[in-house]
């Protein structure tokens, strides 16, 4: 009898407890597999981009084969833009100017490739948890919420489908819960994306300039700046571009929490000019500017204006 009972009440105490976490429940590996879905597969749909009164809606279609990574992004609102990736290399198309620009991709990519491929760090930085279920673009997602646990960060919201993990719904919000920018997936189709879809629909002539930005990468030693350390960022990328002519180059300095990043410029000022100080805003942007030793600073990122003025103010030669 005493044997039963005890096998009773273990039965009770197991029916009772919340069922064990799967591996793929566990918020951090959604992040993982949200992470790779971005990269990994194979989609193309529309989607709207809003910030404030600002709204913008693009296409996109990413394709993955034997080569790698192709994508093709255009802009639907206001001036024709078009930007297409094969791997590494980028190139943006701006129609009206004829201008194409050269560039290599950086740590953040466009939508919905909004995680980066290493991830270790954010739960230093941020609360992860599982939020809502709800359906976008026609998909069942989860929700995956992190909440900054300092004030040099923004919160996110990410949904994702079920299935695979793509990314269909990003939200950016400040301290009191209020969105600050929006990606969001109108319609899209995972799988099965045709190669014609990532064929470029502007074709450049002679009239067309071709600008190279790709620089040199160096070490922030070579660099010849010292920047003191801001809580949770770390140094992800340091890049000297020529500026043309007789102007120099700007050192390019990026850093980043595993989500969030801000970019540092440090050009030299033409002599006699007096260069800008202060903070300003562009949208989801925050800019810090001062001048150092003859050289405008500029400081940019989707942060709060704290991080960016304690980064810029951290700069010395």
């Amino acid at each position: 009898m005493r044997v039963l009972a005890v096998s009773l009440g273990l039965c009770a105490v197991l029916l009772s407890a919340p069922p064990p976490v799967r591996a793929q429940d566990d918020p951090l590996s959604w992040l993982g597999r949200i992470a790779a879905a971005s990269r990994q597969l194979s989609y193309a749909g529309t989607f709207i981009y809003q910030s404030g009164q600002h709204m913008e809606t693009s296409r996109i279609a990413h394709l993955v084969d034997a080569d790698g990574e192709h994508e093709r992004l255009e802009v639907l609102d206001g001036s024709p833009r078009e930007v297409i990736r094969s791997n590494n290399e980028v190139l943006c198309v701006l129609p009206d100017q004829k201008v194409v620009i050269i560039d290599e991709a950086g740590g953040r990519r466009a939508f919905p490739a909004r995680l980066p491929a290493s991830f270790a760090g954010l739960a230093e930085n941020y609360r992860i948890r599982k939020g809502e279920t709800t359906r976008v673009a026609g998909y069942e997602t989860q929700q995956i919420v992190l909440e900054p646990r300092d004030d040099l960060r923004f919160g996110h919201q990410l949904w994702a489908e079920q299935g695979s993990a793509l990314l269909l719904k990003a939200r950016m919000v400040d301290g009191q819960g209020q969105v600050i920018e929006q990606f969001t997936f109108s319609e899209v189709r995972i799988g099965n994306v045709e190669r014609a879809a990532l064929a470029p629909r502007y074709r450049k002539d002679e009239e067309w300039r071709v600008v190279n930005t790709r620089g040199s990468e160096v070490s922030q030693q070579d660099a010849g700046w010292k920047v003191g350390a801001l809580p949770g960022f770390e140094l992800a990328s340091v890049v000297r571009r020529p500026l043309g002519g007789e102007r120099g180059e700007v050192v390019h300095m990026v850093f980043s929490d595993g989500l969030a990043a801000l970019s540092l410029f440090i050009e030299p000022l033409p002599a006699g000019e007096m260069g800008e100080q202060g903070v300003q805003r562009s949208g989801p942007i925050n800019i810090y500017k001062r001048v150092v030793d003859g050289h405008q600073l500029t400081v940019l990122g989707e942060v709060p204006v704290r991080a960016v003025q304690r980064l810029g103010d951290a700069v010395t030669q």
